[in-house]
């Protein structure tokens, strides 16, 4: 019983969300159309941001499988040639190298913005 109504919350907070913002949006794109704003202005700031967050999501997300092969053959060569547990190294090394990926793509993100 508890389960349904969590996901009915939750169901409840998305769709609260989303109405919010979609009529916030409809009634801020109303007064502009009202003062004389063309609307074109909200076509072309919406193709240039959604461009530009696909590359974003693309480079982070290649980075992040990048970082995590290479924590992988990182643990595999040091459980290979010393005597680090397995159990430990794994997971330490495919966190570390991840973040490092992660870390590098937050900042050509930010390189790729400034263009």
């Amino acid at each position: 019983m508890e389960v349904s109504i969590v996901f009915m919350f939750l169901f409840a907070v998305i769709f609260g969300i989303f109405y919010l913002f979609y009529s916030t949006r409809n009634k801020e794109r109303l007064a502009l159309i009202e003062k004389g704003v063309d609307a074109k202005i909200f076509m072309q700031g919406e193709k240039r941001k959604s461009t530009l967050t696909g590359r974003v999501i693309i480079l982070n997300l290649s980075l992040l499988l990048m970082g995590i092969g290479l924590g992988v053959f990182i643990a595999l060569l040091l459980t290979t040639y010393t005597r680090l547990e397995e159990e430990a190294i794994y997971p330490a090394m495919i966190f570390i190298t991840g973040g490092l990926g992660l870390f590098a793509g937050f900042h050509l993100t930010k390189k790729l913005e400034d263009e």
